[in-house]
């Protein structure tokens, strides 16, 4: 049970939060207001971005089901977090230049500038339905529950305290608020995650205690082809699509680097931000790992996903309790105030200016400040839902990320590498990949394992080779539109692409020698992580 000590680091964790997001919102400039609270000012350095990108994407769910995925089924989960150290590098090296030289503040508004309005219009109604959908309603009801199994304190309570709490904060201080408190949840989390595995770690007698506990294969992050979740050719071809419309084009990432005081700096943050991603396997992944193992000693009993509240209520002792709850609630807050802020910008800049150009700066604001409110209100409002959704139906809103990811990462990739690739093809492939996706996403929903033929070999494939498949489609009819159909506008597509980058390459100075030296030591990093768990004999 939660004693006063542990309450008091919790109190604790919120002031700070609290006194942080204020503190970065009186020191906001007040010269370019929408840019400010949407951007932080454009004017954010490496180490706060980087801090941001790895804080808001890991919140409780992700904390709670890492460590419950370790537990069922080894360290393989943690290749989604190996391989985010890759594909943020894409986003430093080859995105970020592009993003930053057109000055836009969304995803949506850089596929208009590159493609069309229709583009545009796709992805802002997709991304806001997605983040109501699964980010909003999955971190509220995890928070939720962690509040209930470690804290004590009833589901509907703790919801309401962490979404109004979060709702405050965000609804004040806009993308710059968001920034600094993350900085400080990535310590927070971090460190509580730490002090688990270490104490874990120690339960079980060791690394090599634990090893001897488990079968060889747990300690692998390779799994074979017939693997039901985690096949090695999914990894490889499937993931990366996935990692590239999360990490490299979705406003929920992508928006922290668009507050880069400098191409430079937006570059370092992702690198920075990638070996951060290393970090999860240790600190995230392993405690379950380390649940199963005492599980088998008898010295604790859970069910998946309670693996680290389990472990956090048998092994430690009051005080590192209430630092580990607050990781979790830092976990929940950062990740929960990025998508109350991406929502509103989307919001803001995608529907509310397009409908009324003309607006001033200061109404735009006040726009996305009454989105935040509007997204803090239907985020309570969704949650009685999620207690009567099945487990089952709850699952398939998750995998509709997994089925829009294809087209969206084509139409990005193709429009900055290819300058041939124009709107019309553009425009196919996002249907086509709409079409599929709903079909899939119905297919699952309607018939799971019951169709045959070329139906079940449709419904039933892996998600990861799905989205392989779909992602070689879509690229393939976007190219063959675009070449049927008329050349883009060369004026338009100036600075967007790699052939064009005339307005990009003044905006990204030679690259320097130190960044080239981190992404080599960084890819070197992965590559050792997959040696070392790749061998069955340790």
């Amino acid at each position: 049970m939660f004693s006063a000590l542990d309450w008091a680091v919790v109190a604790a964790y919120f002031l700070v939060v609290f006194a942080v997001a204020f503190n970065a919102r009186l020191r906001a400039r007040r010269t370019d207001e929408a840019q400010d609270y949407f951007l932080a000012g454009r004017n954010v350095g490496w180490f706060i971005i980087g801090a941001s990108i790895f804080a808001s994407n890991i919140g409780s769910e992700h904390l709670v089901g890492l460590a419950g995925s370790g537990a069922t089924g080894g360290l393989a989960p943690a290749q989604f977090e190996i391989l985010a150290g890759l594909i943020l590098l894409l986003l430093g090296w080859l995105f970020a230049p592009f993003y930053l030289a057109s000055g836009v503040f969304t995803m949506p508004e850089f596929l208009e500038r590159r493609f069309s309005p229709g583009a545009r219009t796709y992805l802002a109604a997709v991304s806001i339905v997605a983040y109501v959908l699964t980010k909003i309603s999955v971190t509220i009801a995890a928070g939720a529950i962690v509040f209930e199994t470690l804290m004590g304190v009833p589901f509907w309570t703790g919801a309401v305290i962490v979404v109004v709490a979060t709702g405050v904060y965000t609804l004040w201080g806009g993308l710059r608020a968001v920034l600094y408190t993350d900085l400080v949840q990535l310590f927070v989390l971090v460190g509580g995650a730490l002090a688990v595995t270490l104490i874990g770690l120690n339960a079980v007698g060791g690394w090599s205690g634990l090893t001897a506990a488990l079968p060889a294969e747990t300690f692998t992050v390779w799994r074979p082809i017939s693997h039901p979740d985690y096949p090695w050719t999914g990894i490889l071809f499937g993931a990366p699509i996935l990692a590239i419309w999360y990490w490299c084009t979705d406003q929920f990432i992508v928006q922290r680097t668009l507050s880069a005081r400098s191409v430079a700096d937006a570059r370092r943050a992702t690198i920075f931000a990638g070996f951060l991603k290393q970090l999860p396997l240790f600190v995230f992944v392993l405690p379950g790992v380390i649940a199963v193992a005492l599980m088998q000693s008898g010295r604790m009993q859970f069910e998946g996903d309670q693996a680290l509240p389990a472990l956090v209520q048998t092994l430690l002792p009051a005080g590192l309790r209430g630092l580990v709850a607050a990781g979790l609630l830092a976990a929940l807050m950062s990740s929960l105030s990025s998508v109350f802020n991406s929502c509103t910008t989307l919001i803001s800049v995608d529907i509310v200016k397009r409908m009324r150009p003309t607006i001033s700066d200061h109404h735009l604001v006040t726009a996305g400040r009454v989105g935040v409110a509007a997204m803090t209100v239907f985020g309570l409002a969704w949650v009685p839902f999620m207690d009567v959704i099945s487990g089952q139906l709850f699952t398939y809103i998750q995998s509709v990320q997994a089925y829009i990811a294809p087209p969206i990462a084509v139409v990005f990739l193709l429009g900055v590498l290819w300058p041939r690739a124009n709107a019309a093809g553009a425009g196919a492939a996002l249907a086509a990949g709409a079409i599929a996706g709903v079909l899939r996403l119905t297919g699952e929903a309607l018939l799971g394992d019951t169709a045959g033929g070329v139906i079940g070999a449709f419904v039933g494939v892996n998600f990861l080779h799905f989205a392989f498949l779909l992602f070689v489609v879509c690229g393939a009819l976007m190219i063959a539109v675009s070449l049927a159909t008329g050349a883009p506008d060369a004026a338009k597509t100036a600075g967007l692409t790699i052939a064009t980058t005339d307005r990009a390459a003044a905006a990204a100075p030679e690259s320097p020698r130190l960044d080239i030296v981190l992404s080599v030591l960084l890819v070197l990093l992965i590559g050792a992580i997959w040696a070392v768990f790749s061998s069955l004999v340790f």
